[in-house]
């Protein structure tokens, strides 16, 4: 039983907005995956809903005359993994978004309810942290375009005021143009699981050695995050199984995962050491480079 007063379709962004400046203790329906795991269990502290999964203009995937490849906030996650252009151009996003729960819960949930959600374990936040994403945000009569990384406030927050609604998400030529990438969810079951750890690399070589280097954590911290030191550390190297090691050596100096129920802090340590060297082994071949 959901503990519910209203569910109001929007029939535009605009329109959004307004009800939520309206209804200040609404909030926002997409693919509904989170937000009714948490009207089911009493978990709320809201009581209105405001409706937008049918909007379009939240649901595209191109490509705009800048080469910025720009997701709607209210694209599924079955939308990213049959996108060509993601196929094409940012393949390590559609592995993501395939690690996302089964077909039924990809065919609804969105891209934007995943980041908004604000938790350490969104299967496309760490990808999208390696990718030097930018979040578009809109509100009565404002519009800001902030770095993905600054969107996450803390466990379960993320940068959104009153009326404002996360429209789309951007990703720069420079932050995909001749880049390759790898992401690894590594979880308890094979399936329909929470990361226990997730790990996104995206690189750049040239003439073999590593000339961009982003390697990117879910579920390693409070929110998702980038490991700058190990990052600065590896770049201009030249490609080994020694640059290999060393990103597992550095990588302990960059993240200070918790123990929880599902899992304790050396495990996940572990884990986070293990998959640095394998996520980014795999980069490194679809670069073309030989290990």
């Amino acid at each position: 039983m959901f503990d519910l007063k209203k569910h109001i379709t929007a029939a535009s962004v605009d329109e959004a907005i307004g009800l939520l400046i309206e209804n200040p203790d609404a909030r926002l329906i997409a693919g509904g995956t989170d937000v009714l795991i948490k009207l089911r269990h009493g978990k709320q502290t809201f009581s209105t809903l405001v409706d937008i999964h049918g909007l379009d203009e939240l649901k595209g995937i191109k490509i705009d005359g800048q080469n910025n490849i720009l997701i709607g906030s209210g694209a599924s996650f079955t939308d990213i993994i049959q996108s060509d252009i993601l196929k094409q151009q940012i393949p390590m996003l559609c592995e993501a978004a395939q690690s996302v729960g089964g077909p039924q819960i990809r065919n609804v949930a969105t891209i934007g309810g995943n980041i908004c959600n604000g938790v350490t374990s969104a299967d496309s936040a760490s990808s999208l942290f390696a990718l030097n994403a930018m979040v578009v945000i809109r509100g009565d009569g404002t519009l800001r375009q902030i770095p993905i990384s600054d969107f996450y406030l803390g466990p379960g927050k993320v940068d959104l005021k009153t009326g404002e609604i996360l429209t789309s998400i951007i990703i720069t030529p420079e932050n995909y143009q001749g880049f390759f990438g790898h992401y690894y969810k590594y979880a308890m079951r094979n399936a329909m699981d929470i990361a226990t750890i997730g790990c996104a690399v995206s690189l750049k070589t040239c003439n073999h050695l590593l000339t961009d280097f982003r390697i990117a954590y879910g579920v390693a911290g409070p929110v998702p995050m980038r490991c700058s030191k190990t990052e600065n550390s590896v770049l201009n190297k030249r490609v080994s199984q020694n640059l290999i090691e060393d990103i597992f050596l550095s990588i302990e100096t960059d993240v200070s995962p918790r123990t929880s129920w599902r899992a304790s802090r050396e495990f996940r340590m572990n884990i986070i050491k293990e998959l640095s060297k394998r996520v980014t082994k795999e980069a490194l071949i679809r670069a073309g480079e030989q290990l």
